[in-house]
């Protein structure tokens, strides 16, 4: 592979008809719903195809998810003959790398090239180690609140709420059997035949592949700024990332240690000093307080934890409905929220583009707001001219919509309305029953699909359309429209409807 940008020529067939044009390169998007996997086929200068598979995942909930997964990379053997060039893998997410770990059987057999990862996922990266302590500790404080919650009976509808979140975003970390989400993406690592990815950083020259001269791939994310890897939705809503942060350090002592018992124990969100009150434990064993004149014990069984007596006034018989014994590990959902976005504020974003025709094909992975923000400012110099992010964005003829079309993965000022091409498609890798079953809300986003559709004309594909799950399938449109040569499509199983396994798009 070549670091050195070629120069761009002038668009030899510009005036020819759509439909008579071969198609710049195509795209197999793999149909699993929550999980992305895509493979890009380049015609190289010789005639031989170049092939680069972007993730291979499934999320956790999904039914039969790893006998889907199965079925996709044995697709993919059948398409390339197991010759993958480039490998990507966007960021360190269950539903993006899990297929490697779970078909690693079927993937040792396949000769990968190279495989392409973001500075995030470098080990000998300092700025890189930092996040991965966070992931670490983070991860083991969540695990020990889940399991707690999931032990604990009479929980609050907010309390029920948290655990169940907790369990959907352990399910990015973790598979089915308890897989770490590291051991994927390792799996997908050691199918180099280098013995380590090349891993990419923003702003870097842009790539080069030999026997492809009319391509050129530029790198816009992840950022290197902290506070762009934990921005969530808005620039008031930071989340601190540094060392595990206070959250994970008071979660994680507190599942630990009896604080009662240890003096050096300080909980750095604590309101109050560890002297003033006593502990829920010691009142609801009758223990006294600081004040042996106050039976704080009584108080606490007659007013918090009941049942009482049947002697007791009506009103005082059970007040365990004001028992809030669990709420402290509320704190979960809020370092749940760092460690999912952070995550995918690390992903590896590439726009390919196209020299002759200065097209834009963007692939950003599951980047969230943090990171489509940190683009802005990105300029790269080539040959006497200089390419700026905006420039890419507005000359962008196909987009792959990151994190399934969720409300905060894809920025309206900094992201859709610099899409300004009217030659603008869209794939989405989505299931909204999937999204329902993990109550994830409205995935995809209602006002990102009805922008997409005006945008594009109605040339927006998604993973659970309908029409996948026929033999002879066909899209609302009609192509050649915009970006669109042609779409086929195969489905899992068209006599049961089970949707479809793939959809192909040669785009120019």
């Amino acid at each position: 592979m070549s670091r050195r940008p070629t120069a761009r020529r002038r668009p030899a067939d510009a005036t020819a008809p759509l439909a008579a044009r071969a198609p710049a390169v195509t795209v197999r998007h793999y149909c699993q719903g929550i999980g992305d996997c895509h493979l890009l086929t380049f015609t190289k200068a010789d005639g031989s195809p170049f092939r680069m598979l972007i993730d291979c995942g499934i999320h956790v909930s999904i039914t039969d998810g790893p006998a889907l997964v199965a079925d996709i990379v044995a697709d993919l053997k059948k398409e390339t003959g197991g010759r993958i060039d480039v490998l990507v893998v966007t960021h360190e997410h269950w539903d993006h790398v899990s297929g490697f770990l779970t078909s690693n059987d079927l993937f040792k057999d396949f000769a990968v090239g190279d495989v392409w990862m973001a500075w995030t996922e470098n080990p000998g990266d300092p700025e890189a180690a930092e996040l991965d302590k966070f992931k670490g500790q983070a991860l083991a404080a969540l695990q020990g609140a889940s399991q707690k919650l999931d032990g604990m009976q009479g929980l609050n509808p907010y309390m029920k709420r948290v655990r169940d979140g907790l369990q959907a975003v352990l399910g990015f970390q973790f598979g089915a059997a308890g897989e770490r989400v590291r051991s994927a993406r390792d799996a997908a690592a050691k199918l180099s035949a280098k013995p380590s990815p090349t891993y990419f950083e923003p702003g870097g020259p842009p790539q080069s592949i030999e026997g492809l001269p009319n391509l050129r791939i530029y790198v816009l994310g992840p950022p290197r700024d902290k506070a762009a890897l934990r921005l969530e939705e808005k620039a008031s809503e930071m989340f601190p990332l540094a060392s595990g942060g206070p959250f994970a350090r008071a979660l994680s002592s507190a599942l630990k240690i009896n604080q009662a018992d240890d003096p050096t124990y300080i909980d750095e969100l604590s309101p109050f000093e560890r002297n003033v009150g006593t502990p829920l434990s010691a009142a609801l064993n009758g223990e006294k307080g600081a004040d042996a004149s106050i039976d704080i014990g009584a108080f606490t069984r007659r007013h918090y934890s009941g049942p009482v007596s049947s002697a007791a006034p009506m009103e005082d018989r059970d007040q365990s409905w004001r028992r809030i014994d669990a709420d402290w590990m509320g704190i979960a959902a809020d370092l749940a929220l760092q460690l999912d976005r952070g995550v995918n504020n690390t992903s590896l974003v590439l726009a390919f583009e196209f020299i002759d025709s200065g097209r834009v094909f963007l692939f950003p992975g599951d980047a969230q707001i943090g990171n489509w923000l940190s683009w802005k400012d990105l300029k790269w110099p080539v040959e006497q001219a200089t390419v700026t992010t905006v420039a890419l964005l507005a000359r962008t003829v196909y987009l792959k919509v990151a994190h399934h079309g969720s409300q905060n993965a894809t920025p309206q000022k900094q992201g859709l309305d610099l899409l300004t091409s009217p030659d603008l498609s869209a794939f989405i890798p989505t299931n909204q029953g999937d999204a329902e079953k993990v109550k994830w809300g409205k995935m995809p986003y209602d006002a990102i699909l009805t922008a997409l559709a005006a945008k594009t004309k109605g040339r927006v594909i998604r993973a659970d359309d309908k029409w996948l799950a026929g033999a002879n399938g066909k899209p609302a449109f009609a192509p050649p429209s915009g970006s669109i040569l042609a779409v086929r499509s195969e489905p899992r199983n068209p006599v049961r409807g089970e949707g479809g396994l793939w959809v192909e798009v040669d785009l120019v």
